[in-house]
């Protein structure tokens, strides 16, 4: 690789001097506001700066389109260290001028052995999300990556100290490895709208604070309502599917307004759309929905019926459709039941807030450690609006039939 003479300066946290260093396997792991993905991204526009013949490739477990991928955040990188002039930015990938430089972006669980052959020429591997990366695709991407001189990179929200990141880099790490954890507090650029939001967790969500900002493991996987259910894909809902059933959880003070937007197909229920705000005024509900989840008040929207006047007054304020569900004693459970019917959940990468919830919504556990019959009352904004969404096929007392 030849080398550039472009001069950069760019602030870099502390927490971020030891991976400038050399070294086959780079990992940065933390809460929720540190800035690992800000740095990673940084650094690799860095190193295809110095290096113009450089070849990446950024890697998520599941990737079917670029709109989730690193790619503009790289693309706003290139533009914010004013090295535009250097690259070419494409639809599917980015281009170094000047030499045979190129970042591609692609999805590990589409790979197979012969397949993955394709990157044994890159440089750089930078696997984003990488918690979500499973034992094979990493034993596949490993010996994949063995250019002298390549480097893997891998960022990550840790989650389960099961996870085949975790085995690979926390608890028995390779030779060459460097592994930093850093959260929120060490991120000197952390925006006020984050701050702002996390000491409301802090606060009012204390049992999740350290999970989710401080980068401990979620201990709550056991008592997962939905564990062993869910799983997170790219998907768009076709002719043939039921739906959309959309379903709206009333807010409170410290609660958010949360709504969904399903779809039923064969055995599958499918979680596509979200939209979601704390302290959302009853005036600005239809609104701030429509434009985070265009179309969605021309549906049926189903409710909580304990709010009739909450109904009523969005029947007349953009939400014409909308009306409340019944509820009874043990409908919590008897909605959970029918949802569990489902032989599978499919939360798309996009619906963040109900994915968090999946790995949250919990049965209660006792000081001893045991998992009760009772659903505790917490991380259930999206999943209520998910039942409400749901409640024509839901009956009182027994599990209710899915719809093929």
């Amino acid at each position: 690789m030849s080398s550039s003479t472009q001069k950069i300066q760019i602030k870099t946290p502390r927490w971020c001097l030891p991976l400038l260093k050399p070294a086959r396997y780079k990992g940065v792991k933390g809460g929720r506001g540190s800035g690992k993905s800000h740095f990673v991204a940084e650094l690799l526009v860095e190193e295809h700066v110095r290096y113009p013949d450089l070849k990446s490739v950024c890697i998520r477990e599941i990737q079917k389109s670029l709109k989730f991928s690193a790619k503009s955040l790289i693309e706003q990188k290139i533009k914010d260290m004013g090295v535009g002039h250097l690259f070419e930015v494409l639809q599917s990938e980015i281009r170094r001028k000047g030499g045979d430089g190129i970042m591609i972006f692609q999805g590990l669980q589409d790979h197979t052995a012969d397949s993955i052959k394709s990157l044994e020429g890159f440089d750089r591997a930078w696997c984003e999300e990488a918690q979500s990366l499973s034992e094979r695709s990493i034993k596949l991407l490993r010996p994949t990556i063995r250019k002298d001189g390549s480097e893997i990179w891998f960022t990550w929200n840790p989650d389960q100290e099961t996870d085949a990141i975790e085995q690979l880099l926390t608890f028995d790490p390779p030779e060459n490895s460097i592994v930093v954890h850093v959260n929120f507090d060490q991120n000197p650029f952390l925006p006020q709208t984050l701050r702002e939001e996390m000491e409301h967790d802090r606060k009012y969500n204390a049992d999740t604070f350290d999970h989710v900002w401080l980068g401990g493991y979620n201990t709550k996987s056991e008592a997962q309502i939905f564990n062993g259910k869910w799983r997170v894909d790219e998907f768009e809902p076709t002719e043939f599917w039921d739906g959309p059933y959309c379903g709206l959880d009333f807010g409170f003070s410290q609660d958010p307004t949360a709504a969904v937007e399903c779809y039923i197909h064969g055995e599958t229920l499918y979680i596509y759309r979200e939209a979601a705000k704390v302290k959302l005024d009853l005036d600005d509900t239809a609104t701030f929905i429509e434009g985070k989840m265009p179309g969605f008040t021309k549906h049926t929207i189903r409710a909580d019926s304990a709010r009739p006047e909450s109904i009523s007054f969005l029947k007349r304020h953009g939400m014409p459709r909308m009306e409340g569900v019944k509820k009874w004693p043990g409908s919590v459970e008897d909605g959970i039941e029918y949802l569990r019917s489902f032989k599978r959940i499919v939360i798309h990468v996009q619906c963040q807030g109900v994915q968090q919830e999946a790995r949250l919504y919990s049965y209660k556990v006792n000081k001893a450690g045991d998992i009760l019959p009772q659903v505790e009352d917490a991380h259930n904004h999206f999943w209520d609006a998910v039942r409400y969404a749901l409640a024509p096929h839901i009956r009182a007392g027994k599990r209710a039939g899915v719809l093929f």
